[in-house]
């Protein structure tokens, strides 16, 4: 029996996972399944995750729980045939985590700003996007394995770092769209501009696009979370079905009036 992962596909905490199991050429070592956060929980995986909501969660073959996506890439790592993932060497698995202790505050900054609801608000949450942008550039700047000879990932390849944060890069396609967001051109971000350009490029982290991205997150930038219906609509931009490639582009002005059901594709 292979352990299972019960994730949303295009969660970027479970596309951690995805990354790490390509890396390692072991992308069928485990079995995922599909939990619709449109719907209530099944019982049975609450009892499971002791009734948490919060995914990805793996349960191994002998029912042993594990929760949290970080703790989850380090078990799976180590227990899966195949390179390392992490770096092997203390000092640079050290810097690593280092670089990796950003993620969270980086990732919630792009989500509040994407969420926003408020106009006014908006130029103080893209500065504070910016300055976590700006010293995740002074930790590649400074600790990168690579920097003396201009590589553009952290140390020689892409390892734990670029798999922890290349989802979070990607899921901030949806800043380019509905705030025409972007980094500024200046010195103090090239670095990880390059980074992030490298991460998003490499081939174990192609699992998500652009568009699916866009069309899945409408409802973040209505200020409504992960599954959450905005007022006046009766099914989320997280629905299964249709098919997100089925559905018209949403509009990219979030502040403007929101779409319908009917105007996103989501319902005839």
């Amino acid at each position: 029996m292979k352990p299972i992962v019960y994730h949303i596909p295009v969660c970027p905490f479970s596309q951690r996972l995805e990354i790490l199991l390509a890396l390692k050429g072991q992308t069928h070592a485990v079995e995922f399944r599909v939990v619709d956060i449109t719907k209530p929980r099944d019982p049975a995986l609450l009892e499971k995750t002791r009734g948490t909501t919060s995914l990805p969660v793996l349960e191994m073959p002998d029912g042993r729980i594990l929760k949290e996506s970080l703790v989850i890439l380090d078990y799976l790592d180590e227990a899966l045939p195949g390179p390392p993932v992490r770096r092997t060497d203390p000092y640079e698995h050290a810097i690593e985590r280092m670089l990796i202790a950003l993620e969270g505050p980086f990732t919630g900054a792009g989500y509040m700003l994407v969420m926003n609801q408020d106009r006014a608000e908006r130029a103080k949450k893209r500065e504070r996007l910016l300055e976590l942008y700006a010293r995740i550039d002074d930790c590649l700047v400074a600790y990168g394995g690579t920097q003396r000879e201009g590589g553009d990932f952290l140390f020689d390849a892409f390892g734990l770092a670029e798999t922890v944060f290349a989802p979070v890069f990607a899921r901030f396609w949806f800043l380019e769209y509905y705030e025409g967001f972007d980094l500024p051109h200046d010195p103090r971000f090239e670095r990880v501009r390059r980074w992030r350009t490298a991460c998003l490029g490499h081939h174990a982290a192609q699992q998500v696009s652009r568009e699916e991205i866009v069309k899945l997150y409408y409802d973040y930038a209505l200020g409504m979370g992960n599954g959450a219906l905005p007022a006046g609509r009766e099914i989320s931009s997280f629905a299964m079905r249709p098919h997100w490639r089925d559905r018209p582009w949403p509009p990219a002005d979030k502040y403007g009036p929101p779409a319908t059901d009917v105007e996103l594709g989501l319902a005839g």
